[in-house]
């Protein structure tokens, strides 16, 4: 028989492994770095009206609420940060960049 429209209705996101990971990292932040005040408000566009990744979904939840934070005030000091010329990894953390493919177009060759 087909699956329950219960189970196929969530789905599982090709990224929600990686992002388990740096989700379970905001939740130890007790004070945000900018570059965590990016990754949370990234995952949460990220997710929003993803039918599935529930558990994590929450757990960024808990992670505004943690910082004291709304989704609005969220948003609003990473525009701030953007604006002021912020840019990935500067927070010398270069473990994942948070933007981008990690695709360095110098390394190809020219076509011919």
């Amino acid at each position: 028989m087909g699956a329950s429209p219960e189970a196929s209705a969530q789905q599982a996101h090709p990224l929600e492994a990686s992002d388990r990971d740096l989700v379970d990292g905001l939740l130890a932040a007790t004070t945000p770095t900018d570059d965590q005040l990016v990754d949370a408000a990234r995952l949460l566009i990220r997710y929003d009206g993803f039918p599935g990744a529930l558990a994590l979904k929450a757990d960024l939840e808990k992670v505004i609420k943690l910082w004291k934070l709304s989704r609005d005030q969220l948003n609003a000091r990473v525009q701030q940060l953007w604006a002021a010329g912020y840019r990935p990894g500067q927070g010398g953390s270069l473990e994942t960049p948070a933007v981008g493919s990690g695709f360095d177009a110098s390394d190809s060759e020219s076509p011919a």
